[in-house]
Order: structure tokens, then sequence, then C-alpha cells
């Protein structure tokens, strides 16, 4: 992402920035960055209509420049595109003030975010999308008999590529359907590969399976390369790791990505660091549960103590349309860092963020046991669960290129 322009004034935050997201991960910072009541300022497309002297009317499409302050946001990832619908709130001559439209935004297309408040998180999610130091990026392909996911994985998101699925006849002695079967399932994966994959990026491919799945495709994989003198294949021979899956389907993926042979090659990309604070939560949560804590009442007790050691935290809570909730996380996250706790904030797009999720969205790791805290919430029955309420604002990802054999 570039940052072509920041004016936000340092004493109350308020202020505009102009933007151009250049690739789909950006996409999602920006979904991230708009909150409703923002005002985004970008060219669009209209139908104008005219009427005439005689009473005539014609309509044509007017490339503008409109000014919204948005009510409501879509993200779809399968297109990379953003739909923002709001108000109109500067003098145009083709809208008038107050009139509703829709813009769609996407990649490489500039625009102006304006806000009444940036906040730290926003600030920081900025930062981060325009750092240019390249991150370590993987692809990896969950697969089982007549199924399987290829997926892109980024710093912010994992993205489903392409879906495969085929009919594969039964195992029977003297029968060529299984084997013919198998054969065209695995030519379909790898050109799907080859469609997806930039292997210019990527630090590795996982291949995972329950079984032998992966060990027979990767020989046919290696196999057509040869045949068909595919350079780049062979050439990146060494960047395919084969790991285990309980199955094809896209959830497999959680369970590859905490694998120590995978870890030890994505040692350094954020999705791997995720995982393994998540496994360490969830391992201490078992051996030592009065050091592992999850809700945000609880983990808010903790850090009144100074306890919290790291703090948890889904970025979907930070997307709520209720200011004073979304302040809340805000400032819990600036007050754990200030009282020397490190903040690991987790993509929902990602497989550990959707599990983080799954334990309201907010968990903490403590410096030191407090058995006590349960005790004080006998009487506050219910933590606040702000991702049900924000639901909507979570996006699946929906696949994409699904291909029937």
């Amino acid at each position: 992402m570039k940052l072509l322009k920041r004016n936000i004034n340092e004493k109350d935050g308020n202020g505009s920035v102009v933007l151009r997201a250049e690739d789909p991960e950006d996409m999602w910072h920006v979904f991230n960055l708009m909150h409703k009541g923002d005002t985004v300022k970008t060219t669009t497309v209209r139908k104008v209509i005219k009427e005439g002297a005689t009473g005539s009317t014609t309509s044509q499409r007017v490339r503008m420049t409109l000014s919204l302050q948005m009510e409501h946001i879509d993200f779809d990832p399968a297109k990379c595109l953003l739909r923002i619908r709001g108000k109109n709130v500067e003098e145009n001559p083709h809208v008038r003030m107050g009139a509703y439209h829709t813009i769609d935004l996407e990649m490489n297309k500039d625009f102006t975010l304006s806000k009444q408040c940036w906040d730290l998180m926003t600030l920081e999610r900025i930062d981060t999308a325009c750092n240019v130091a390249k991150q370590a990026e993987a692809a990896a392909v969950v697969m089982q008999a007549g199924l399987a996911h290829l997926c892109l994985i980024k710093g912010h998101m994992t993205v489903i590529r392409a879906k495969l699925e085929a009919s594969i006849p039964r195992k029977r002695t003297g029968n060529t359907a299984h084997a013919k079967g198998m054969e065209k399932f695995y030519d379909s994966i790898v050109q799907a590969i080859k469609r997806h994959v930039d292997f210019t990026l990527v630090k590795c491919v996982l291949l995972a399976s329950p079984g032998f799945v992966k060990d027979d495709f990767h020989k046919f994989m290696m196999e057509y390369a040869i045949r068909t003198d595919d350079k780049v294949l062979l050439e990146n021979k060494s960047k395919f790791i084969l790991c285990h899956a309980s199955s094809g389907h896209k959830h497999a993926l959680d369970e590859v990505l905490t694998d120590p042979k995978v870890l030890v090659q994505l040692e350094d990309t954020k999705a791997a660091g995720d995982v393994k604070c998540l496994e360490s939560f969830f391992e201490m949560l078992h051996t030592d549960q009065d050091k592992a804590y999850y809700g945000y009442n609880h983990v808010v007790k903790a850090n009144q103590q100074m306890a919290i050691e790291t703090l948890l935290i889904t970025d979907a809570l930070f997307r709520s349309q209720d200011i004073a909730t979304r302040r809340k996380y805000v400032d819990l996250v600036e007050s754990v860092r200030g009282n020397g706790g490190q903040v690991r904030v987790f993509s929902s797009l990602h497989v550990s963020g959707d599990k983080l999720g799954q334990l309201s969205g907010i968990a903490a790791l403590l410096r030191f046991p407090l058995p006590d805290l349960d005790e004080d919430d006998k009487d506050d029955s219910d933590d606040e669960n702000d991702l049900a309420k924000e639901g909507s604002a979570v996006v699946e990802l929906d696949d994409t290129d699904e291909n029937y054999i």
C-alpha cells in the first residue's frame, strides 16, 4: 500500500490520508481502516439524466469525484473489491448534497479517507500496510481423494484461490478407472498451482493430506514436470513440503500450520507467529489455567493487576461500528503496552484468528497466576461478546475458481 499524503492533527487525531491499495492484502487493510461515519473521497461513475427543452430525456455515464459519508461497507475478497454506500457530503454539479451513492473501490485507485479521530490501531495498520519490507509468504494445498483446496497464506489473510472436486471411482481388481480418475484429479491440482502460485514470492508450498495422497500427488507432479520440461516446477521442487492433514477441507490448514517442520519454514511469517502464540495459550490453559484467561472482563481485570504478558486480540473487534466499543479495545491495547505487555493482533481471515474468535476474540497469557479472577467474576455471569454483536463485520472468504471434474 502507498501512503500518498497524510494530514492528521497530532492533538485531537482529526484529519485525512490519501492511500492507494496495490495488492489483495492491501484491500483487507483498507476494509479494516474504514468505519461507519468516516468520509471517503474518490472517483466514480454515475448515470446522469438530462432533460431537454422539449421535455425529452437523455442519459449518460459521467466520471466524477464524490465524497461519501460511509454508512455500509462490503468486502469481496474474491474480487478484491470494496463496495461503499453512503451520503454525498460535498457540492457536486451532478449529485445533490445528501443523495445516496455506492462506490466500488478497487486496487490501484487513489482515495482520501477522513476521520474525526484516528486511533492508535488504525494508525498502526497504515504503518504495517505501507511497510515496504517483503514479508515471507506461502501457498498450501490440502487434499484428499477427490477434494483439494489451494490457499495463499499472507501476513494478514489466507485466500482460497481454488477448490477442486472430482468423482473418483472405487478401486476394483483389474479395473483402471480409479487410477485414471486420480491422475485426472492430480492434473487439475498441478494446473491450479501453475495458475495461482507465484514462485518468485512464495517461500514454500505445503502439500498436506491424510495417508499417501500427498506423496502420490508429489510423484505425479514431478513426473509431469520432467515429461513436459516444466522449468518453473523443476527449479522450485525444493519449495514443496509434504505434511499431514486430516482431510482436504480448508479447516485442515490449521493443523498443517502447527506442524513443527512447517513452522521452521515459516518462522519469520506473521501467520506462523500467531499460530505459535495461540498454541502456547491453549497449552497454558491446560497446564496452568490460572495464567491463561479469555473474555473481555477477565482480561481487563488481569490488566488492572499488571499481570498480562501477551494480549491476543482479533482485528474483528476493531471493526465494531460502535465507537465506544471500538475505543475500549484500543484503550485496552494501549494500557497493556503501557504496562510492558506484548500485543498480538490476529487476522480474522486466518485460521488462528478464526479460532481466537471462538473464544470471544480476546485472550491473555499472564506473567503470574491469578487464581482469584474466576471467583471475582461469579456475580458477573457473562462476559461481553462484542464479536457476536459485530458478527456481520467479519468477512467469510468465498471459494473461488471452483472446478468440477
